[in-house]
């Protein structure tokens, strides 16, 4: 029997899932996001040399780049419950719902620009990475990464979230992976360039004081402040975004400990950024959803998922995979065409498949455990949902790539 227009329809929309619109906007925001996650994949995969004679740095590199996504994803999904529940617009005076969310991300932004270079090496030096770079060095790396970055992130989350209001897209579905993959594609050359400053005393000297002095003095103030969103924020979101950066740098150690054996193949290097972008992208999307349906009040905080939060962790799953194998083919070609060595189009399709499931399942589960426990214990889920996800998959990310590296015997 012939296909009709409505069967085909029908088909299609079995084969896309229970949310046919959600995924298609997820796989077109992820599939955006994969390719500028790429672009960084390929600055990490060519700095090779530059992580060797820089001990330490790829300590930092995951948490850097990592922080940048936990920061400005929480404020991407604030500002996606802003327009769910409509108190959303495009005001950036200091007592609007968006003056006090940037004000956030850049108060959140000096502080753990600072923390991290002191836990940095305070990480090498205790799990035995001889050489370590000095404090002052690792301020300098990581203050101009976060800070550059976040300026233009901010700029990016603010337009996006305009756009989603007016378009009306939904921003549970593009916030995270775009601003995900942005932030990698900023960050992680920024990082590279700082490290050519490094040379110049007078300017890590300055710049290390400023750092410290700046991260200090902004939190002072805001906490001081009578702005309301913006003490929450922070008092929700700090502890829980340094915890997320104390993870992410044991997934640097991780990542640092395989230097040698990575280095071997920089193609693996390479696809590393838009491996954790896409694993933190999906736990991204999954957290939004969730924490928008608990402030709508569409679903229940129970310990089991049931049902629309049980379909929207099959929408993850169905993103997953032509995601990851994506991200491992174009990864491989640009390799090529970059003349970095790879072990393969086969391998690398196995190890992002492999290693992928195994993030999307923590991720899964930590999105929707960290939404329902946080809601149950009068958290605001959009504080807390993107940097435990971002945290949990920079370290459950980085060693599901290497267990994945490790079982098909790549590297």
């Amino acid at each position: 029997m012939p296909l009709t227009r409505d069967r085909l329809r029908a088909r299609l929309s079995a084969l896309l899932g229970p949310d046919p619109a959600g995924v298609v906007q997820g796989l077109g925001a992820l599939t955006l996001g994969l390719v500028a996650s790429l672009v960084a994949g390929l600055t990490l995969g060519s700095i090779t040399s530059t992580l060797e004679r820089l001990p330490g740095l790829l300590v930092l590199v995951p948490a850097a780049i990592g922080l940048r996504g936990t920061i400005f994803g929480a404020m991407g999904s604030r500002l996606g419950t802003a327009i769910h529940t409509g108190t959303f617009s495009v005001h950036l005076r200091t007592e609007t719902v968006l003056g006090q969310n940037v004000l956030a991300a850049g108060v959140l932004t000096l502080v753990t620009a600072a923390a991290l270079a002191v836990m940095t090496k305070a990480f090498a030096v205790g799990f035995g990475i001889e050489d370590t770079i000095s404090i002052p060095d690792l301020l300098v790396i990581s203050f101009l990464g976060a800070t550059v970055s976040s300026l233009v992130l901010v700029v990016f989350t603010v337009v996006l979230a305009a756009a989603s209001a007016g378009y009306r897209w939904d921003p549970d579905n593009v916030m995270a992976p775009l601003v995900t993959a942005t932030g990698d594609l900023i960050t992680l050359p920024t990082l590279y360039l700082a490290t050519l400053l490094l040379d110049v005393w007078v300017v890590v000297a300055v710049v290390s004081v400023v750092a410290v002095v700046g991260a200090v003095v902004s939190l002072v103030l805001a906490l001081r402040s009578r702005l309301a969103d913006l003490v929450q924020i922070l008092r929700e979101s700090l502890a829980v975004v340094m915890v997320a950066g104390s993870l992410s740098l044991v997934a640097g150690l991780v990542l640092e400990g395989r230097l040698d054996s990575l280095a071997e193949y920089p193609a693996l290097l390479a696809l590393v950024p838009a491996f954790l972008a896409s694993a933190g992208s999906l736990g991204g999307i999954l957290s939004n959803r969730l924490a928008s349906r608990l402030h709508l009040g569409t679903i229940e905080p129970s310990t089991f998922p049931t049902g629309a939060a049980r379909r929207d962790i099959l929408d993850v799953y169905l993103l997953a995979v032509p995601i990851f194998a994506l991200a491992s083919v174009v990864a491989d070609l640009i390799s090529v065409l970059a003349d970095l060595r790879s072990p393969g189009p086969l391998a690398m399709v196995g190890v992002a498949l492999v290693g992928g499931l195994l993030a999307t399942t923590c991720s899964a589960l930590v999105a929707y455990y960290g939404a329902i426990v946080s809601y149950r214990v009068g958290i605001d889920p959009d504080n807390v949902g993107i940097p435990l996800v971002t945290a949990s998959i920079d370290l459950a990310g980085s060693l599901s790539f290497i267990i994945a590296v490790a079982l098909l015997g790549v590297a």
